[in-house]
């Protein structure tokens, strides 16, 4: 069984997944990192040359790959749910759970990781993030646990999910 953690970019989806893969004594993998790796440069730059349709084969393609595994937390990116064999793969062996913040809280927490992300690279970008959100909410309806990060306190959200995954056994 696999955890999946879903949810728009700035969600804590790989600080979170990071420690919850150490407290279940379970691997980790980030899709996003890996397609870094594999094309051998940021995403940010593949989005740049190759645009964004070039990007969510290669993460269909990752997302293949690491839904076969066993007892790994997978964070994904945050558009992943927009194709739906993504999620359907990942559901077939793993639980999913989004990660939802304030998108006040995902402008800073992006202003701070110093930079902004491809999709956000517009003149107003709260209202981008605004405007995605809505256009991604049924997307992200299909997890099983939605847990807010706004008020991000990693330890306590960590006994949440581990709670969760718990009682869904």
């Amino acid at each position: 069984m696999n955890i999946v953690l879903i949810g728009f970019m700035a969600t804590g989806k790989t600080i979170l997944g990071k420690l919850l893969a150490e407290r279940l004594n379970m691997k980790f993998i980030d899709t996003d990192v890996l397609i870094e790796e594999n094309e051998g440069k940021k995403i940010s730059k593949i989005f740049e040359k190759e645009g964004e349709k070039y990007f969510r084969n290669l993460e269909k393609e990752v997302i293949k790959k690491v839904s076969r595994k066993n007892n790994t937390v997978i964070s994904t990116g945050g558009g992943v749910v927009l194709l739906p064999e993504n999620i359907e793969r990942l559901k077939r062996k793993g639980i999913i759970i989004c990660l939802k913040t304030r998108p006040e809280v995902i402008l800073e927490r992006i202003k701070l990781q110093k930079g902004i992300r491809p999709l956000l690279n517009k003149p107003e970008p709260l209202k981008e993030i605004k405007s995605i959100l809505k256009k991604r909410a049924p997307y992200y309806k299909q997890a099983d646990f939605t847990i807010d990060t706004s008020d991000f306190e990693a330890e306590k959200i960590i006994d949440r999910i581990s709670g969760k995954i718990l009682n869904k056994f």
